[in-house]
């Protein structure tokens, strides 16, 4: 404490290069351990006696050379651990130095601070902190989010070969509302099949559903029957979505968009609009065409097309939303709100 205390007067503490005291501020738990510019231990907290028990020293530490009882510590040495060559300049008081030590018994979080006597080194003050259990959980958390990706990436998969089967199914079908019946369900499950395939590429449990809902625009554009002469047009941007909303979302939409292709836009209209308004906690997206629009007498609860009950069921009990047709003086607009947590 004294040399630090001398330091501190001679405005040579904190170190000028403190990058490593930034990313590491001394915590009360830490062992100190005091070294001479040979980096022989001169003393050695508690703390730090315990720490070093840890990962196998027995022994005494006052007299050794902390670099070599590292070096005695583990063998060979692993890119984790530090090289007593570079833990002898450490030792000497010649820089800063951070290093992560680990061995079959923990991980231990070492900085050495370099002692100054006027322009003459006189060793290091070397914190240790025992960082077994921290390091445990980020390995934990690490390996679970690899295999919540491994298991989106599974399911996609899955269902792509779902996708495949009722396609081969559809083309094996001379009926040709059972084939369409059929293209509808691959529709569906190619839905959601995007969205854990944008699920698979990341570890948190959000959705960038810009992406997604790209690709389900492009497919509704191929499958169109006039994609030279139909716009669909996106205003508005999603952002980061939860799965739990994404998904539902997703099927949404893919209905929302078919159906405006497919009944909305007659032989006359020639623009799907997506729009979106995002809110802090809640979002609203309309769907609008400039086609023929809905009957007068229009009603969701009593219609029976098998796409508008899914959209119904979804928007109200899985998004906890709202939805209504608006008819419009030329075409239709569908509007659907939800929170955007629950």
């Amino acid at each position: 404490a004294n040399h630090i205390y001398r330091m501190i007067a001679e405005g040579n503490f904190p170190v000028k290069d403190n990058v490593y005291l930034a990313e590491a501020a001394p915590r009360v738990g830490d062992g100190l351990v005091r070294v001479n510019v040979s980096g022989e231990v001169l003393f050695a907290s508690p703390n730090a006696r315990s720490a070093l028990n840890r990962v196998g020293w027995d022994k005494d530490l006052e007299g050794q050379n902390f670099g070599q009882v590292l070096d005695s510590l583990v063998s060979p040495i692993s890119p984790l651990n530090p090289k007593e060559e570079n833990w002898q300049i450490s030792m000497s008081g010649k820089q800063l130095r951070r290093e992560e030590f680990e061995n079959s018994g923990g991980v231990l979080d070492l900085l050495a601070i370099p002692l100054t006597e006027g322009d003459n080194r006189i060793g290091a003050v070397i914190l240790v902190h025992n960082v077994t259990e921290l390091r445990r959980k980020d390995r934990a958390l690490i390996s679970k989010d690899a295999t919540i990706r491994e298991i989106h990436h599974r399911v996609k998969n899955n269902l792509q070969t779902v996708s495949a089967l009722l396609r081969l199914q559809a083309r094996r079908i001379e009926d040709p509302k059972a084939s369409a019946a059929i293209e509808e369900a691959v529709r569906r499950v190619v839905s959601i099949a995007l969205v854990h395939e944008t699920l698979s590429a990341t570890s948190q449990d959000l959705v960038q559903f810009d992406e997604v809902i790209t690709k389900i625009i492009q497919g509704a554009s191929e499958l169109n029957i006039r994609p030279n002469e139909i716009q669909i047009k996106k205003v508005g941007e999603f952002g980061l979505i939860s799965s739990m909303v994404a998904t539902p979302l997703a099927l949404v939409l893919t209905e929302l968009i078919h159906n405006a292709l497919e009944h909305g836009l007659g032989a006359s209209g020639d623009l799907v609009e997506l729009r979106i308004n995002r809110q802090a906690a809640s979002m609203t997206i309309t769907v609008t065409d400039n086609g023929a629009g809905i009957p007068s007498d229009f009603s969701l609860e009593l219609n029976t097309n098998l796409g508008l009950q899914i959209v119904q069921t979804l928007t109200k009990n899985e998004l906890a939303g709202k939805i209504e047709f608006i008819k419009q003086n030329i075409g239709t607009q569908v509007a659907i709100s939800f929170p955007l947590e629950r």
